[in-house]
């Protein structure tokens, strides 16, 4: 399509899509629409935060020219890596996708794959995603005084930027936060994202439904399992009884 265009760097692609206006007829006699605005669509594949060449600066660079109705899309099927190349995803949604990025975890995202997924307004799993909370590793190199001075400094830094992700917006309690930061690893699956809230939706039997949805069709899912079972349990008994 001549409107779409594709810039890659080493782990990640953007695409960026041009929609144009769009009218829905909401009453036809007193002339009513829905006006959904010409935007740009932004989707971009999140691979691993491993980026040591260039091509993250044209990525960024075309979502520097998001403009006030252009949308976010993550696609996220990542290990993590740099927290701090992680922080400029950050960066740009706070300026540039505020309250207007999606994310779908498509299908994992662990270390700073799980947080960036965090930072969508709206966060979409799949019944097989699943998603790990873990603190921070890293290395210092220089003389001592300044590396006390660096790591104290970074771990300060980075403790926040995982509170007000992680816990601020209650995915994880103030305790488990604490675990966290001293080793523990939290593994979530679909319906622990849906429970705690870090999933706001599923796709499920390609429909989009509520987590709330997802965990009640589960629910009632478990129920008729358990029903056919013990009828299964009863006709078993009556066929011994008739022997």
């Amino acid at each position: 399509m001549a409107n779409k265009k594709e810039v890659s760097s080493e782990w990640h692609t953007l695409f960026s899509e041009v929609i144009e206006e769009k009218r829905t007829v909401i009453n036809k006699d007193k002339f009513l629409y829905k006006i959904e605005p010409k935007h740009t669509k932004f989707r971009i594949f999140i691979d691993a935060f491993y980026e040591r060449k260039k091509g993250l600066h044209a990525v960024f660079d075309e979502l520097k020219n998001a403009k006030e109705y252009d949308y976010l899309e993550l696609i996220i099927s990542s290990h993590g890596g740099s927290v701090l190349e992680g922080m400029q995803f950050y960066n740009i949604i706070e300026e540039k996708f505020y309250n207007r990025t999606v994310a779908y975890l498509d299908n994992h995202g662990y270390s700073m794959g799980a947080l960036l997924f965090c930072m969508a307004t709206k966060r979409v799993i799949y019944p097989y995603s699943d998603l790990m909370f873990h603190n921070y590793a890293s290395i210092a190199i220089g003389k001592g005084g300044e590396i006390k001075v660096r790591v104290k400094h970074r771990d300060k830094l980075l403790k926040e930027f995982f509170y007000d992700i992680i816990v601020t917006k209650g995915f994880l309690s103030k305790v488990e936060f604490e675990k966290m930061l001293i080793g523990q690893d939290y593994w979530m699956n679909a319906k622990e994202l849906c429970k705690r809230g870090i999933a706001t939706h599923v796709i499920y039997e390609g429909k989009e439904i509520t987590a709330k949805e997802y965990l009640k069709l589960l629910k009632n899912k478990k129920k008729s399992k358990k029903n056919k079972k013990q009828k299964d349990k009863n006709l078993s008994k009556d066929r011994a009884n008739k022997e």
